[in-house]
């Protein structure tokens, strides 16, 4: 596995497998990897295999634009020798490692923002949060110049935002939606999980048993009210949950729905101290 610092390097390494005829698939991450993670490097080595070979590229960068100001970047996880080590028998084939100042030249005035999806939901919790989402993988694209994406359905808004963006901007690469994995009870793995206390890592997977419930309703035809004032019950029940949204809406668009008349997402915010994990599930009618 090949490591490449700078960007210089990484394009001229994509450059030379794209000239050689192999296609090249990118997985952009904060790092402190975990199997999620790993499943997008799965998803994506799939993809290039199927067609007829290729490239699998990494990206490690805690991006400083997506935290607001009490928000836990310095906190974040960071693992680069595991992570590396991960990667390596996960079978990719480079990983890339920028620093700030190689993603954000002094000086820079230029920003991506998808107006709509970027400042709903998530948005409206976490301000500028999805700006800088979109302007650091518009530049891990410029940058890798890859053929396709992976990226997990746990951050289904994200996600969301991602096909928005490239469908808009005519950017060249396909994205590849990968399922969320789960601990064995059922908790989303996140890198937040990490900073979870031990009591607050026990209370969490009263998330994916509150989806599950909703789940169940979703097949009786109940409104999306009766399935939120479930959701919420459920969480509420437990006292060391703080919820901060529960929304449920299109599965396509994130427009607001009241009736389950097509796939629908439900979203889950919830922080445990001052940890916050998102949850999500599409359920159909």
């Amino acid at each position: 596995m090949q490591i490449c610092r700078s960007t210089g390097e990484i394009r001229d390494l994509s450059r030379e497998w794209r000239r050689a005829g192999q296609a090249v698939a990118l997985v952009p991450t904060m790092g402190a990897l975990h199997a999620g993670h790993m499943s997008l490097v799965a998803r994506a080595r799939e993809w290039v295999d199927a067609q007829g070979g290729g490239r699998v590229v990494t990206s490690i960068f805690v991006n400083p634009t997506q935290f607001g100001p009490n928000e836990d970047l310095d906190r974040y996880p960071r693992d680069e020798e595991g992570d590396r080590r991960k990667l390596a028998q996960a079978g990719c084939d480079a990983v890339f490692l920028p620093r700030v100042e190689d993603i954000y030249r002094p000086g820079a005035q230029t920003h991506v923002e998808v107006e709509g999806l970027g400042r709903m939901l998530m948005g409206r919790l976490r301000p500028g949060h999805f700006r800088g989402v979109a302007t650091v993988v518009t530049k891990l694209f410029n940058i890798v110049q890859p053929d396709a994406a992976a990226f997990g359905e746990k951050d289904y808004q994200q996600l969301t935002l991602i096909r928005r963006m490239v469908a808009d901007l005519d950017i060249p690469v396909q994205i590849l939606p990968v399922p969320t994995m789960r601990e064995d009870d059922g908790l989303a793995m996140s890198s937040r999980n990490q900073r979870l206390t031990e009591a607050d890592r026990a209370a969490a997977p009263v998330l994916p048993r509150a989806l599950a419930a909703a789940q169940e309703m979703a097949a009786t035809g109940v409104t999306t009210a009766a399935m939120r004032a479930r959701i919420r019950g459920i969480i509420a029940s437990e006292p060391r949950a703080t919820i901060r949204s529960i929304d449920i809406r299109d599965a396509d668009d994130l427009t607001r729905v009241t009736k389950l008349a097509r796939p629908a997402v439900i979203l889950l915010a919830v922080a445990f101290g001052d940890v916050l994990l998102i949850d999500q599930r599409v359920v159909r009618p």
